[in-house]
């Protein structure tokens, strides 16, 4: 099937409006698309809209793409209006199986020919999203972090029923886009980099659970300790530097027993209403009443930081 090139694509539809909708239509107006979003109700469109005005102070402080304009934004409740004329649709319903799998039934008659559609889900599986679906081969996975207007992070996948050709194209239009894609070798529910993390965060709430550490310890062992590494080298490369000449072979070599040692506890663990009210008291702690429009801010305004600081660095300067 013939698909627009990747920079022939002029007009994205968004479809959703929460965060990750809306932040996707921020990301795609900041690289100068036409964005046409769609919301199940036009009542959404104040919410909408503070999510760009919050996404644009820091996609303007990285640098806008010539003919950037949130002017470019059409926002509609029609879903045929939406995705009219599009030549890239990104998906961003509530994470709900059945709405998808209706959703997708639509958009594989509504949506023109050739053109690929992507979900921002980020734990379903394509194939199952794709079951009623009577276009399949163009449906894809491509999973961003949160906020997609600001972390280059893309995951993609292909379903059971996926043209290959279609995973190559969203890889090709999403590097295009400006974000750094990441084809999966296979679908497996939560992708890389959510199963990485929910490893991370299932160990942080055993130990606010055993009271070994707060929610407040947690987040200044990470922020002063592996984060600002991990933003110039993932978790492989970094132990492959740190143990000098020997690479990753002296790490395997030396610390290798040491994996059977218990450190961690990957199994879930008991949510209990305990555990619950610590994490949320823990984390009102930490916030000292600010509201979240503030810390969104304040998050997004460090992240610009952090990216032009590692673009810097690798290129040099």
């Amino acid at each position: 099937m013939t698909r627009p090139a990747v920079t022939a694509v002029k007009k994205v539809a968004s479809i959703g409006g929460g965060p990750i909708g809306a932040g996707w239509a921020a990301h795609f107006l900041a690289r100068g698309y036409d964005v046409a979003g769609y919301v199940h109700s036009m009542a959404e469109e104040a919410t909408y809209r503070k999510v760009l005005d919050t996404a644009w102070i820091s996609l303007t402080a990285l640098g806008l793409a010539p003919g950037a304009s949130r002017e470019r934004l059409t926002l509609t409740d029609n879903l045929e209006t939406a995705v009219a004329d599009a030549g890239f649709v990104q998906e961003s319903a509530p994470e709900r199986l059945d709405l998808k799998q209706t959703l997708y039934e639509k958009l594989g008659r509504i949506v023109p020919p050739g053109v690929v559609i992507a979900s921002s889900t980020s734990g379903l599986m394509m194939t199952d999203i794709q079951a009623l679906c009577p276009t399949p081969e163009r449906t894809v996975i491509g999973h961003p972090f949160n906020p997609p207007y600001l972390l280059p992070l893309v995951e993609i996948i292909g379903g059971g029923k996926t043209s290959p050709e279609a995973v190559a194209w969203a890889r090709d239009f999403y590097a295009h886009a400006g974000k750094a894609p990441l084809v999966m070798k296979k679908e497996i529910p939560g992708f890389v980099a959510t199963r990485l993390q929910e490893a991370l965060w299932r160990e942080a709430l055993h130990m606010v659970a055993n009271g070994e550490a707060t929610p407040e310890d947690i987040d200044i062992a990470l922020m002063n300790g592996p984060a600002p590494r991990l933003a110039i080298q993932g978790q492989c490369m970094a132990f492959h530097v740190a143990c000098g000449e020997g690479g990753m072979a002296t790490n395997l070599d030396q610390f290798g027993p040491a994996l059977k040692l218990p450190w961690t506890r990957l199994a879930a663990p008991e949510l209990t209403k305990e555990l619950r009210d610590r994490m949320v008291d823990g984390c009102n702690e930490m916030a000292a009443g600010r509201h979240f429009e503030d810390m969104a801010a304040e998050r997004d305004r460090a992240i610009v930081g952090v990216l032009k600081a590692v673009k810097a660095a690798r290129a040099g300067a």
